[in-house]
């Protein structure tokens, strides 16, 4: 059923503008648009925050924290769980929302309700899990008690490519594990995460607890809370080149840190796989969320003996994709978050062409308005192409050949990233042996899509620092003490 205009207004109107800062919604000279990327049309403009609203955002926190770290863990996780059943009432509102401002088809949008919504009720179940350790000393007379403490208040920068879970999946370990939150998330798209607080406020966190504030100019606001004494830790999700300047930032205060970055996923198909299998997988890894994800399948590594086929079956599934406005019935790939992110597209597909890569479908970026790209494969592209070394962010598929796993391999580990893999073969042990020697945090093997509330989200070299998710993700928000006990 199709979208009306009445319904987009309604549900844009519904948003507060305002930063959220000690219970109060606070109104700024200046303001953010916020644009649909499918149309270029202003949806709504937010407040953007000064450095000084920053501060207020980080006093407000400081003052709350104590009382939330106090809270019982029952109560800390009662809160949560009634914010996972707000988002479920309602999951329409908030998929129309992300769509609006990020582009992604309705389809997504929902699929991304459910699943940043989980976090919520993962780390509801996990607030009563929090335990430490008893033991007696080797040596005797003594007793060693370890326990696990809030580590304090949390500076969280989210991305605009899953503003909903990239917000849950933070703010859930940190109000579970006693922490208060100041958030900041991207400028494209801070509707959806001002929605996320008029829940959580719903839910019952008191005022302070969760603050955030909207900007245009990040660093101006980041620097004096990564600065202040009074922060303990920094969590974000975004660029390797972002990130980096970050942890540089944090490095003069020694903070505690969480770092989600950049991606170069290689997707490999051996030459036993399934390829049914394996295009399904593909589309997944390669298509969600328009390829904008750190999590897409980047580098297509397929065997010599079935890249032919391979490619062929997946420009027959590409090229089929019906391109368009993300809240219209039927579409099934929406527009780039905005100019930038089209002109890199053509950028790196223009290197990967003049290097020798061959076009099996796609005509490249669309006329306006809006900013489109369509699906594109491209053959025979050489390990040197930019795009093999570079994170695409789009829906293009480069696939290059290998003889023997052992090459195989090289291909996939040449990169500085180490987010995710992914792997396709019918050989168990093949499977396992491929599992262990690829450098990743992640790797799927036989599907497309690992991501998982109940499993450690992270990666390694490039990709950054820490886990999210799985029992691992609530650790990334607690100190451990030891305490001696001598008797």
């Amino acid at each position: 059923m199709a979208v009306t205009g009445q319904q987009v207004a309604s549900v844009v109107s519904a948003v507060p503008t305002g930063l959220r800062i000690g219970g109060r919604w606070v109104d700024t000279d200046a303001t953010v648009k916020v644009e649909d990327p499918s149309t270029g049309e202003v949806l709504a403009a937010v407040a953007d925050a000064s450095p000084a609203e920053a501060i207020a955002a980080l006093d407000a926190a400081v003052a709350a924290g104590p009382a939330w770290a106090a809270t019982d863990p029952r109560e800390r996780g009662e809160i949560l769980r009634r914010a996972f059943e707000l988002l479920h009432a309602r999951a329409d509102d908030f998929a129309l929302l992300m769509t609006l401002e990020m582009g992604k088809p309705l389809a997504e949008a929902r699929g991304e309700v459910t699943y940043g919504a989980e976090f919520f009720r993962w780390f509801s179940e996990e607030a009563v899990r929090i335990a430490g350790r008893y033991s007696v000393a080797p040596s005797g007379g003594t007793r060693l008690l370890t326990m696990k403490q809030p580590v304090g208040p949390v500076y969280a920068i989210t991305p605009w490519n899953f503003p909903l879970a990239m917000g849950t999946r933070k703010i859930g370990p940190a109000l579970a594990a006693g922490c208060t939150v100041v958030v900041k998330p991207a400028a494209q798209t801070p509707l959806t995460t001002l929605a996320l607080m008029q829940v959580l406020i719903e839910a019952g966190v008191p005022d302070g607890v969760v603050n955030v504030i909207t900007s245009s100019h990040a660093g101006a606001v980041s620097e004096p809370i990564i600065s202040d004494p009074r922060l303990r830790k920094l969590t974000f999700t975004g660029s390797t080149e972002v990130g980096r300047t970050l942890i540089a930032q944090s490095a003069q205060r020694v903070l505690k840190v969480s770092m989600e970055l950049g991606g170069n996923a290689p997707f490999l198909v051996f030459a036993d796989a399934d390829l049914d299998r394996a295009v399904d997988g593909a589309m997944l890894a390669k298509m969600r969320n328009i390829g904008e994800a750190c999590t897409a399948a980047n580098r297509f590594i397929v065997h010599e003996s079935v890249a032919p086929e391979f490619g062929e079956r997946l420009a027959q599934r590409m090229g089929a994709l019906t391109i368009g406005r993300g809240i219209d019935d039927g579409v099934q790939v929406g527009p780039l978050v905005d100019a930038a992110a089209v002109a890199k597209v053509t950028e790196l597909v223009d290197d990967a062409v003049s290097s020798g890569g061959r076009v099996l479908t796609g005509s490249g970026a669309l006329d306006g308005p809006g900013y489109f790209y369509s699906p594109m494969v491209l053959a025979e592209v050489p390990p040197t192409a930019r795009m093999f070394a570079e994170e695409i962010f789009g829906p293009v598929a480069p696939i290059t050949t290998f003889a023997s796993d052992d090459e195989a391999i090289l291909l996939a580990n040449d990169t500085e990233f180490g987010l995710v893999s992914y792997a396709f073969t019918r050989d168990l042990s093949r499977a396992v042996t491929v599992a262990e020697r690829l450098e990743s945090g992640m790797v799927g093997i036989n599907q497309g899509i690992v991501s998982n509330p109940a499993a450690p989200f992270g990666g390694i070299k490039a990709s950054g620092l820490g886990r999210e998710g799985g029992p691992e993700g609530i650790d990334e928000y607690l100190e451990t003490k030891y305490v001696g006990l001598a008797l």
